[in-house]
């Protein structure tokens, strides 16, 4: 089992508010990171933004809504690191709420093609080298709701619900193996930090990027090995 310090940590959708907060949060801990996203160039700005020394990065390019796309970039990782040890799994998605008797199919597939079948792709990929090796965990962010479930929010909720659910599963199906599995539940993701610049009570439950890294980092540690198919709310200020 690798030190914090040695541990290699795999960030999909690195290029986003929380992916790169993410990346700023375990490169501060020195791990050595796989940045997952779509364009080389832009995993590029992430690692200068993040002042990532070149020997400690790699870009992991894939489409992750294929099998072929996940395999290709958690290669990329492996093939620089050797192995994975922790997977921030942060590809997502929204679209505009609708009725559910006026929903865009192709709206709902491409949802599900970004929360499901990314989740699905690269669980496969990398969970069985963690288990092979006694050590690992993979993380997640899943909506507050998937249990409240709001009207006008059938496309968001269902999808989700899939990804959430099917890491809970997993979960189940990896317990005792040294690898864990849990969600961070987020009711909005406040990247631009309004909910400190501009308080209001609509505003007050929101988290920001680096609350839910924080979070991460200590369900990536060895202090969490007793925490899996956990889905912990960050949501609690309301």
């Amino acid at each position: 089992m690798a030190g914090p310090t040695e541990r290699v940590v795999l960030i999909t959708g690195a290029t986003g508010a929380l992916g790169r907060a993410a990346v700023r949060g375990f490169a501060a801990e020195g791990c050595r990171l796989g940045l997952g996203g779509m364009e080389a160039d832009a995993l590029g700005e992430v690692a200068r933004e993040a002042a990532l020394p070149d020997d400690r990065w790699v870009a992991a390019v894939g489409d992750l809504r294929t099998a072929d796309g996940a395999t290709a970039a958690i290669a990329a990782v492996t093939d620089r690191f050797g192995r994975i040890d922790v997977l921030i799994h942060v590809v997502g998605g929204f679209v505009p709420g609708a009725p559910i008797t006026e929903l865009d199919p192709e709206q709902f597939r491409a949802m599900l093609d970004q929360h499901l079948w990314t989740t699905l792709f690269v669980a496969r990929a990398v969970v069985p080298g963690m288990v092979e090796r006694g050590w690992g965990r993979m993380l997640a962010v899943t909506s507050s709701n998937t249990a409240s479930t709001p009207g006008r929010t059938a496309i968001y909720s269902t999808t989700k619900t899939a990804q959430e659910t099917l890491l809970r599963v997993l979960a189940k199906e990896t317990a005792g193996s040294g690898v864990t599995v849990n969600v961070v539940v987020a009711k909005t993701v406040d990247a631009q930090h309004q909910r400190e610049l501009e308080p209001t009570p609509k505003n007050a439950p929101w988290v920001t990027p680096e609350e839910i890294v924080a979070t991460f980092r200590f369900l990536a540690s060895d202090a969490a090995s007793a925490i899996t198919g956990a889905r912990i709310p960050l949501d609690g200020r309301a």
